[in-house]
């Protein structure tokens, strides 16, 4: 099974949105069928194989979610994060401000699914291949 310590050391190199599909690649290798990230203090929840979970630490101190989810104001967010132009606080803190409760990321069918405090899905994106790039 995977450690917080493997996570981290595959974590340490994202640097940006641009390189989430990298990272999810990394994940798979690692055995992370799937997990959920709190936006509220940053914890994780890992899930692997027979019901293997690890949870990891909040990261923050907790933020306000705020009510109802602003898809639009995520869906921007997103963009500019995929792009580099943000990094993964800033994205984080604007994540809670469009009302954004959780992210679920499933590796096995390339999902990054936002959820609202509700638990209403507010935006559901395909993770891209990253063979697909070209360093």
């Amino acid at each position: 099974m995977f450690t917080l310590a493997e996570i981290r050391e595959a974590h340490s190199r994202v640097k940006t949105g641009a390189d989430f599909p990298a990272y999810i690649q990394d994940m798979k290798i690692l055995g992370v069928l799937s997990y959920e990230h709190f936006v509220t203090d940053g914890h994780i929840i890992y899930h692997g194989i027979s019901d293997f979970y690890l949870p990891a630490p909040p990261k923050w101190d907790s933020v306000t979610i705020a009510p109802g989810g602003q898809t639009d104001k995520l869906k921007w967010e997103i963009k500019i994060h995929q792009e580099g132009m943000t990094d993964y606080l800033t994205f984080c803190r604007r994540a809670a401000e469009a009302g954004v409760e959780k992210w679920v990321v499933d590796t096995q069918k390339m999902m990054c699914t936002y959820y609202d405090r509700s638990g209403n899905e507010m935006v559901a994106e395909p993770i891209p291949d990253a063979r697909a790039y070209v360093y």
